[in-house]
C-alpha cells in the first residue's frame, strides 16, 4: 500500500519496516481478507474446470462402445458384484446406473427378455416400499418387472436410522429361465467361463 501511494521500492520498504511490529488496520485487513476471498473463489473455479476437462478427457479415451466392449464390461460387473454361491445369475448393487447397465447387458449380451429378469428388493425399517419399487420398476425399465417379497433389514446393533444413505434400498437382480436352460443354468457356466477365460484360470 506504501509502495503504490509512494512510489518507494518494495525492497526499500522491507529493509526499513523489517524490525519493527505490524498491526494491519482495518482497511489493510479488508484487503488481506478480500484477497484470500478471491484466491479461494479462483482455486475452486480452477477445479471446477479442471473437473470438467478430464470427465471430458475420460469419455474421449473411451470414445464408441462396441459390442465386445460392452461384453467386457458386463463381464466385470459380474466379477466384481455378482454372487457365485449357486448356479443362478445375480447381481445386487445400489447404483442406478450400473442396474441399468446390468439390466441391459443381460438382454443385449445374453439374450434375455422382460420374462427372464426378477427383483428383489432390499430396504431399510423407515424406508417406503411401494415408493422404492415403483423407482426401480422406472430405472430398469420394466413396468410389469417381476419382485420377490421385499427384504427389510432389522438386524440388531445396525444404526436405527438410516435416513439419505441408500433412499431407494439395494435391489438384486436375478435371471429366471422360465423353462430355458440356456437362459439357466447353462447361461451361467458359459459365464463362468467367461470370467475363466478373463481371470486365466
Amino acid at each position: 500500500m506504501i509502495h503504490n501511494q509512494l512510489g518507494v521500492p518494495m525492497a526499500t520498504l522491507s529493509g526499513w519496516f523489517r524490525e519493527r511490529p505490524y498491526t494491519p488496520n482495518a482497511e489493510a485487513l479488508h484487503r488481506i481478507q478480500s484477497g484470500r476471498y478471491a484466491y479461494g473463489i479462483r482455486k475452486r473455479d480452477e477445479r471446477i474446470c479442471e473437473i470438467a476437462e478430464l470427465l471430458q478427457l475420460g469419455k474421449d479415451e473411451v470414445g464408441d462402445i462396441s459390442r465386445r466392449d460392452l461384453w467386457m464390461v458386463g463381464i466385470g460387473l459380474w466379477i466384481g458384484e455378482g454372487s457365485k454361491t449357486i448356479e443362478q445369475i445375480r447381481l445386487a448393487n445400489s447404483d442406478p446406473d450400473v442396474v441399468r447397465l446390468w439390466v441391459g447387458w443381460l438382454k443385449e449380451i445374453c439374450g434375455l427378455r422382460d420374462e427372464n429378469i426378477f427383483m428383489t428388493l432390499h430396504i431399510y425399517p423407515e424406508t417406503d416400499e411401494e415408493v422404492c419399487l415403483k423407482y426401480w420398476r422406472n430405472i430398469i425399465g420394466i413396468p410389469n418387472l417381476r419382485c420377490g417379497k421385499t427384504q427389510v433389514d432389522r438386524r440388531i446393533g445396525k444404526a436405527i436410522s438410516h435416513n439419505g444413505k441408500l433412499p431407494y434400498g439395494t435391489v438384486r437382480i436375478s435371471v429366471r429361465s422360465e423353462g430355458d436352460t440356456a437362459k439357466g443354468v447353462r447361461l451361467y457356466r458359459r459365464l463362468k467361463g467367461w470370467v475363466s477365460a478373463i481371470l486365466n484360470i
